[in-house]
């Protein structure tokens, strides 16, 4: 037996920088994932790349960049100044090597540290670059982080800049694919950032020429807002601010040197403060905080120098700081908002008046459900003492320093079975369960005082912690797990429409899911294989051989914990609940949860499916 009291240099273990990133990978790119979420590691890569590309067009150098991804495999190219020939291989191999570092080739860049594509190499099956310059290219190839082909330089008349293809690995990011919308989006956002950018995916073009002004009217329908889009633009700063008629919540999307800070930060936190100072003072009547941001959808990006961020992910600003002899984050904002606002609203006097009146609507509504929200709390806080309806986890989404948060997971369950099998089988760490007793409320066309006066609404939303605003929900995955029977189905349904009518930014920002339970169940004495869909049972039986047993699952209820604890961990597969900017969130609600309409009956007529049981 060996002796474990000896401690001498032959315990201490030097990790190579491959061997490091790839034994921690959430070090370096938050948490892993399946492209299931926005921020899975699949995109984080691809952001990794793409940030050296937008780096190259602030400077000046390339206005187009190509992406392509099929069947996994991603590549990348831009017509930038191309990496220098002789530092091709260390740039994306070596620690601490990067043209970051020198402050007079990249001035506001986002990438500081020169570990994006080193970690992006690592962390792939195939990873190959090639640099175009001087008429010459340079050409390396690595496998897992390992150069395994190394060419050039040779003579080329490609145009100069630099090409990246990736795959990501499928030991480390089980059951991956990549869903066009995330990237899409991802997309959208560096366009809005960089006007006279044109990025191609996979053939289709996307520009703006109006900067956030276009984020928002991408995002939101323009005949929900209140009063045009006002667009105020600065050096080193842009914002564009509205507010909807039908949404309760506050909207902000938050970007940093291109960078889009989704868990917002001083940047942030500096713009909400600031609209409410310049508001407060241009009326000159001390409104409610709450009431002026109550509906506000709005963008703010700046350029900081050298900025700081909270994680290598870089989704929250922590910097104070300016840099280049500006003044602190929160006066440079402060500042900029006060006076480009406060004159904005001196010259458009209808913007002015619609504001106000929205103010003034806002504190009346705040007033009456005071009452009902003392009464709400008071119930809540004493339904907390003996709460059976959540189960808790350890580790919330506000745990700054807990690695693991970004797993921080909720689901909501219905019926006695299908809670105690997720319960007894859910990581306790991170996965909490809030069950619900039968079919929720249909909450379309009804106003916010039902979330307080409705126990389980209000039960739900404290669970969450987003009575106030989105900036303190504890979970990073809200996933709704019903049957996936016509009961099932129709909770589903009554808790989107909760979300879309009160919450609708858990949906835009990515944190609404269905989670997908296996349908069979096929195995022999040696293998069980769980199966999702009909291809995978055919596969299934194939692989298995002879006559393996099927069976089929008909709810949640019938699989037993210990079967449960392989849907819901690594393995988990979750689909997104996404919004289609085709229909308005009134419209789709009207459509789906409102009187029921000849337009409705045909539809339901028309996808109708008959599913036929095959489990024999």
């Amino acid at each position: 037996m060996a002796d474990t009291t000896q401690y001498t240099e032959d315990n201490i273990r030097s990790l190579d920088w491959k061997e490091h990133i790839r034994m921690r990978p959430g070090m370096y790119i938050g948490k892993l994932g399946d492209g299931s979420a926005a921020d899975d590691g699949i995109y984080i890569l691809l952001k990794e790349v793409l940030d050296n590309c937008i780096d190259e067009f602030v400077m000046g150098a390339g206005k187009t960049i190509e992406i392509n991804i099929k069947d996994n495999a991603v590549s990348v190219r831009d017509y930038g100044r191309g990496i220098p020939l002789g530092k091709v291989v260390d740039v994306v191999s070596k620690m601490n090597t990067g043209g970051k570092y020198d402050s007079r080739a990249f001035k506001k860049s986002v990438g500081l540290n020169g570990v994006g594509t080193k970690a992006v190499n690592a962390l792939s099956t195939a990873f190959r670059v090639e640099s175009h310059r001087d008429k010459q290219m340079k050409t390396a190839e690595f496998e897992q982080g390992n150069l395994v082909q190394e060419e050039g330089p040779v003579e080329t008349s490609r145009r100069r800049g630099t090409k990246v293809t990736f795959t990501p690995d499928p030991s480390i990011f089980k059951n991956y694919k990549y869903r066009s919308e995330y990237v899409v989006r991802m997309l959208k956002n560096y366009v809005y950032l960089n006007p006279g950018l044109t990025i191609v995916f996979n053939g289709e073009k996307f520009l703006s020429e109006n900067g956030l002004k276009d984020l928002l009217e991408d995002n939101n329908p323009v005949e929900d807002m209140l009063y045009p889009i006002i667009h105020l633009r600065g050096d080193d700063i842009e914002v564009a601010i509205t507010h909807s008629r039908t949404q309760y919540s506050e909207e902000y999307h938050s970007f940093v040197n291109g960078q889009h800070t989704t868990q917002g930060g001083t940047h942030q936190a500096a713009f909400r403060e600031a609209v409410v100072k310049t508001v407060r003072e241009f009326y000159n009547k001390n409104y409610d905080a709450a009431d002026v941001r109550k509906s506000i959808i709005s963008a703010i990006a700046i350029k900081v120098m050298e900025p700081v961020f909270e994680s290598q992910t870089k989704t929250k600003l922590g910097s104070t700081e300016m840099g280049g002899g500006l003044p602190t984050v929160r006066t440079f904002i402060n500042d900029f908002v006060k006076t480009k606002l406060d004159n904005f609203l001196h010259k458009n006097p209808d913007t002015a008046e619609a504001l106000q009146r929205k103010i003034v609507q806002a504190e009346r509504e705040r007033k009456e459900l005071s009452g009902i929200r003392k009464l709400a709390r008071e119930r809540a806080k004493k339904a907390s003492l003996h709460n059976k309806k959540l189960r808790d986890c350890r580790v919330h989404l506000g745990d700054m320093k807990k690695d693991r948060r970004l797993e921080s997971t909720l689901f909501i369950t219905e019926g006695d079975s299908a809670s105690g099998s997720i319960t007894k089988s859910r990581d306790v760490n991170t996965q909490a369960v809030f069950s619900l007793r039968g079919k929720p409320l249909n909450s379309y066309g009804m106003s916010k005082k039902i979330v307080y006066e409705n126990e389980e609404f209000n039960l739900l939303q404290a669970a969450l912690n987003i009575e106030e605003s989105m900036e303190d929900l504890r979970y990073n995955n809200i996933v709704i797990a019903t049957d996936a029977d016509v009961d099932g189905m129709h909770i589903r349904l009554l808790l989107i429409t909760f979300f879309l009518q009160f919450f609708p930014e858990l949906i835009k920002e990515n944190h609404l899911y269905i989670l997908q339970t296996p349908l069979f169940r096929v195995r022999n004495k040696k293998k069980t294989i769980y199966c999702y869909s009909e291809e995978e049972k055919k596969a299934a039986i194939e692989e298995l051989t002879g006559k393996p047993e099927i069976t089929r699952f008909k709810g949640l209820g019938e699989i037993s914990p210990d079967e449960f604890k392989f849907f819901i961990g690594e393995d988990i597969r979750l689909e997104p609940v996404m919004l289609d900017k085709a229909m308005t969130i009134d419209q789709l609600l009207q459509f789906y949860m409102g009187k029921n309409t000849p337009e409705r009956q045909k539809f339901i007529i028309n996808n109708l499916k008959v599913e036929l049981d095959l489990a024999e």
